[in-house]
Order: C-alpha cells, then sequence, then structure tokens
C-alpha cells in the first residue's frame, strides 16, 4: 500500500467514511510529511498540530456516532494565510498583519468547516496576495515540490507547493490574475478561478474587489471539483456571490470528452513560446483529439486591451485599499509590493470607470465570439520552463514589470474577463518541472471545464507521479 500521505483527496475520505483509516492516522501521517518536508520547501506560514490533531479527534468520535458529517469528512486541509476564523492570526504574507486576529469567519471556511475538512495551519503566499513569482521577503520564498531552487508561481505559492508536495490534500487560494492557476500549473496540480461570483468572498483579504476569485487547488480534477462544490454558492454575508445554482461537478467527471469542442487561441498566449513547452501543449492537444474531442485553431478578440484594462482596474483598487497602510506604514511593505500598488496612483478616475463601464460589453462580445462554437478555451499557463527563485527575485528593479508580465501572461486576461478557468496538469519538461494548460468556459459552466480534465486525466495519468525530494 502506498503512503496514505501519496492518497489522493477522494480516496482519503471514502476511506476514512468506510472505517479503512482513520482521521487521526491521516492527520498524524501528514504531520509527520510537514516536519519533514517544511524546511525544504516553505509551503507553511504556520502550523497547528494540536488543533488539528483535536479536530481529527472530534472527526473520529462523529463517525463512530453519526457517520461522517460531509464530503470532506476528515480530510487535513491547509489554506492561503488570509482566510478569516476569529482568534487565528492572519497575516496575508505581510508584516503589516503579523499579529492581526479577525473576529469573523470566512464562508468558505465555515462550509469545510461544515463539510469535515480538519485545518493543518496556514500557507505561504506573496505579500498581500500582490505577485506572480511566489517571492515573499517577510517569510522567505515558497518553493517548487519538484526542484527547491525553482518558484511555485504565486500569488497562492504555499497552496501549490503543499499539494503539489503532498503536504496538504487541498487548499483554498486566490486569483486575481492567475495566483490560483499559476501556482497550480507550475507545480503539477489543478487549480480553478471560477466565474466571477462563484465563491463567496467574506472573511477574506481583498486585493481587487472587482477581480477577486476564491477557489480550490487539489491534486486530482475530481478532487478539485469536491471542493470547488463544497465551497461554491451564494452567500448573505457576501453581495457579489452570485445566486446561481451549483452544479454537480463530481459527476461531470464521469461523462468523458467524446464530441466536445475545444478552440485554441493562436494569438497573444502562444507568443514568444518556448518549443519545449509548445510540444508538451501540442501533445495535450493531440490526446483531446484521441478522446474524441474536435480541436480548432483560431484568433481571440480583445488580447490587446485585456491586460491594460485589467491592470487599470486592479492597480487602482489595490492602492485604495491600502491608501492609509501605505502613507502610514510605508516601509513595512516589500519594495517590489510597494512599486506595484503606487503604479494605481498614475490612472484617473476616468481610466478607471471606464475600465469598470466596458467590462460587461468586452466579456459578452468575448464569449459570443469564441463560445459560440466551442465549449472550451485552451490556452498555456507558462510559456517557458519553469524559472528559478534567484532569476525572478527582481524586487523593485528596473526589470519588475517585464519579468511578472512574462510570468502572468497568459492568465491575466481572464479575470477582467470574469470566466472560469482551470489549471490542468499536462505533463513534464526535460528538467523534470511540470507543465500546465488553462481551460476557460462559459460563465458558470465550471462543470464542462471538470468533465473535460477528468477525461484527459484518466488516459494520461499526470497526477499519479510523485516529486522525489527527500521524505
Amino acid at each position: 500500500m502506498s503512503e496514505i500521505t501519496d492518497w489522493t483527496l477522494v480516496a482519503t475520505a471514502d476511506a476514512i467514511a468506510a472505517k479503512k483509516v482513520s482521521a487521526r492516522e491521516v492527520t498524524d501521517a501528514l504531520l509527520q510529511r510537514i516536519a519533514v518536508r517544511q524546511p525544504l520547501l516553505n509551503a507553511y506560514i504556520s502550523v497547528d498540530p494540536d488543533r488539528a490533531r483535536a479536530s481529527a479527534r472530534e472527526a473520529d468520535e462523529r463517525l463512530a456516532r453519526l457517520g461522517p458529517s460531509g464530503p470532506l469528512h476528515g480530510i487535513p486541509l491547509a489554506h492561503k494565510d488570509m482566510f478569516y476564523r476569529p482568534g487565528v492570526p492572519v497575516t496575508c504574507g505581510s508584516k503589516i498583519r503579523r499579529d492581526f486576529k479577525p473576529d469573523i469567519l470566512a464562508t468558505v471556511l465555515a462550509r469545510l468547516d461544515a463539510a469535515g475538512a480538519i485545518t493543518m495551519g496556514a500557507l505561504n503566499m506573496s505579500e498581500f496576495a500582490n505577485g506572480p513569482t511566489g517571492v515573499n521577503v517577510h517569510y522567505g520564498a515558497a518553493r517548487s515540490p519538484w526542484n527547491p531552487e525553482h518558484i511555485t508561481g504565486g500569488s497562492s505559492s504555499g497552496s501549490g507547493s503543499a499539494v503539489g508536495g503532498r503536504l496538504a490534500y487541498g487548499s483554498l487560494g486566490s486569483d486575481t490574475g492567475g495566483s490560483i492557476r499559476l501556482p497550480a500549473g507550475i507545480c503539477g496540480v489543478y487549480g480553478i478561478k471560477a466565474t466571477q461570483g462563484r465563491v463567496s468572498r467574506y472573511g477574506s483579504m481583498g486585493l481587487s474587489f472587482s477581480l477577486d476569485n476564491i477557489g480550490p487547488l487539489a491534486r486530482t480534477a475530481r478532487d478539485c471539483a469536491r471542493m470547488l462544490g463544497v465551497v461554491a454558492g451564494a452567500d448573505d454575508d457576501d453581495p457579489t456571490a452570485a445566486p446561481v445554482p451549483v452544479d454537480d461537478y463530481e459527476a461531470a467527471c464521469n461523462i468523458g470528452a467524446k464530441g466536445l469542442r475545444i478552440a485554441v487561441a493562436t494569438n497573444h498566449y502562444w507568443d514568444g513560446m518556448d518549443s519545449e513547452i509548445g510540444g508538451v501543449l501540442e501533445n495535450a492537444l493531440d490526446m483531446f483529439g484521441k478522446l474524441g474531442a474536435s480541436v480548432s485553431r483560431r484568433t481571440v478578440p480583445f488580447h490587446e486591451e485585456l491586460r491594460g484594462l485589467g491592470n487599470i482596474v486592479i492597480s487602482s483598487e489595490f492602492c485604495t485599499l491600502h491608501d492609509d497602510w501605505l502613507r502610514n506604514h510605508h516601509d513595512d511593505y516589500a519594495p517590489l509590493v510597494r512599486a506595484r500598488m503606487k503604479q494605481g496612483y498614475t490612472f484617473t478616475a476616468v481610466d478607471y470607470l471606464k475600465a469598470v463601464q466596458v467590462r460587461p460589453r468586452i466579456t459578452n462580445a468575448f464569449v459570443d465570439d469564441v463560445f459560440g462554437d466551442a465549449d472550451a478555451l485552451f490556452l498555456p499557463v507558462l510559456r517557458f520552463p519553469v524559472p528559478k527563485i534567484a532569476d525572478v527575485d527582481v524586487r523593485d528593479g528596473p526589470r519588475m514589470n517585464e519579468i511578472l508580465g512574462s510570468i502572468n501572461h497568459c492568465t491575466w486576461p481572464i479575470n477582467y474577463l470574469g470566466l472560469p478557468g482551470l489549471s490542468v496538469p499536462a505533463g513534464f519538461s526535460r528538467s523534470g518541472l511540470p507543465v500546465g494548460f488553462q481551460l476557460v468556459g462559459r460563465p458558470f459552466d465550471e462543470a464542462m471545464l471538470f468533465r473535460i480534465a477528468a477525461a484527459y486525466e484518466r488516459e494520461t495519468g499526470w497526477t499519479e507521479r510523485r516529486p522525489e525530494i527527500a521524505g
């Protein structure tokens, strides 16, 4: 039998529900793995073994008396350190909030609790969720579980490292310009930025109130689907959470891809594509053909406008949220975060309002154009091999925007459009580092993305490969 920590989330939940293994055994095994790998990966900002073991004990007692409390009963998870739980420190990856203790409970955590999940601790992240590399000057960079010299992607850096490195069965992250999809693709796991408004943001740290999304990272398509099914849905505490019925995402994983239509964007996203990474992605497209899906290539509209419009919205809203702190705690920000934030002051109110005003029109036109004859859009996650931490730790230097922009080049536009995007493991480069692609869909059609991804996963088995780092 393989180690418990190498089991998938769904397999582990099934084993706990069937009493083949206890929640305490699973939690203890994971804590042992964390003790060995955390010094190497720096995925966690804090680990709470006492709380985790107490929760596991309660889960086992509850199971013996009443059965499982939900689809995540006894499953150890860990989340980006930006979700509020009363009395528990939430750093947001920053110096400014190092000692902050909220007095409210995030809706997503409440829903995971009700489903039976156990929280192991808080995961590393880019400071205030600002940065696609995962470098953090306050807590150190989270590191790739496939090669610790390389980045995890950000800003949900610890989430990618922990799930990929088998230090958590799943994790919640946030995505404003790729911050779930980048770490997922770079660390060889799944991660979904659902449709804008699909998941409540109540009780979570904000970066851009127009573009922020909360979503899960997990080992397999089914694992990710189960977590999204738990946290998605309307919320009385968050008026931006859409009152749209939640689909059965796990059921969609069983259907297959035969007869589906996949469009491949040939412009913008493939500019400057590394030949090795492009070859891996072409192999993935060939597999879709073998699964019975049709693949067509086409240009997509608005690619030149989307980056600029998204930058106006994110930068303006970020510096608005941080205006007081920036004035009163200027030196407590990392140079990179401070420099990126100040860019928001260069935009006028007219610039911002125009960017917000044209968003629905551009989104509707994009959806009509792309999804009139396609069920999903195929995009890269990263156009080049995963870089080393040392090569992208640019601070506020002259290449800051160039380096960061190259990393989120393919993920950034989807946030402005508000569309769902799922990062899918696609294989590995010659150096042994993961390669991923994105599937983008119509609004609130996350089930379609899971359907396609699960069919691909069954035929390729990429998620079965295990990082061979020590421990």
